[in-house]
């Protein structure tokens, strides 16, 4: 009885060119083996001729770096194959650590002098004031009990969904991700009630609203409350 062929490596078509599906139960040798023999083989229409985007998805499997480098060089010896990008649904050690410090809260209670700036990765709680000429940083949202009226940096690296809140919201400049709000004339007198800053993708502007209005503008801010309940 003829022996199963085992197949570690899937070509698959599509319009916007190929995926390369390669098994995540195998040895990393055995897939890369069989990669090298299909690739280098006559293969047909997809491996010859004009140039071809190429995703090449690992599933389960996690590549260091030199295992990336080896499939790369495979793919290589295919003048055509342009390798887009590699998948996988595993993520590295210092992937998942950067991962938790962006949920994580950072509380401080201090005053924010002008000259001072104070930068956390993840959200930031800041129980005092914000002086004019003092900045805020934070990579996640801001939530400051007390005043504004220096500068405040949400999403610093590019979190358009966070949000700026504060017990008293007068401040010099306001920025989330990459979006700046330059006029403090803008911003709303308030009342007492504490307020928010956010960016309306519809208006492509930062806009300013009421705390209790938080819910419905930006839900996902409930999300580690849902997990719990």
């Amino acid at each position: 009885m003829a022996q199963k062929m085992h197949h570690y490596v899937t070509i698959k078509g599509t319009k916007n060119g190929l995926v390369l599906i390669l098994d995540d139960t195998c040895s990393f040798q055995q897939m890369l083996d069989e990669l090298y023999d299909k690739l280098t083989a006559d293969s047909g229409q997809f491996l010859d001729g004009p140039a071809v985007s190429v995703r090449v998805q690992a599933g389960n499997r996690f590549l260091t770096d030199d295992q990336e480098k080896k499939i790369i060089s495979v793919l290589q010896n295919k003048k055509n194959l342009l390798l887009e990008r590699i998948e996988s649904n595993v993520i590295s050690r210092a992937e998942a650590e950067e991962m938790q410090k962006e949920k994580e809260v950072t509380t401080v209670s201090k005053i924010i002098r002008s000259g001072q700036v104070l930068e956390v990765q993840g959200d930031l709680l800041l129980i005092g004031d914000v002086n004019p000429g003092g900045t805020v940083m934070a990579s996640g949202n801001i939530f400051v009990m007390g005043a504004i009226k220096g500068i405040a940096h949400a999403g610093c690296k590019g979190n358009s969904e966070a949000v700026i809140a504060s017990s008293v919201m007068k401040p010099s400049q306001l920025r989330i991700a990459d979006m700046i709000n330059r006029s403090p004339d803008h911003y709303p007198a308030g009342g007492h009630e504490m307020e928010f800053a956010y960016i309306s993708h519809d208006e492509n502007q930062i806009r300013i609203d009421r705390i209790s209005n938080v819910y419905r503008i930006r839900p996902g801010l409930n999300s580690l409350l849902q997990k719990g309940e």
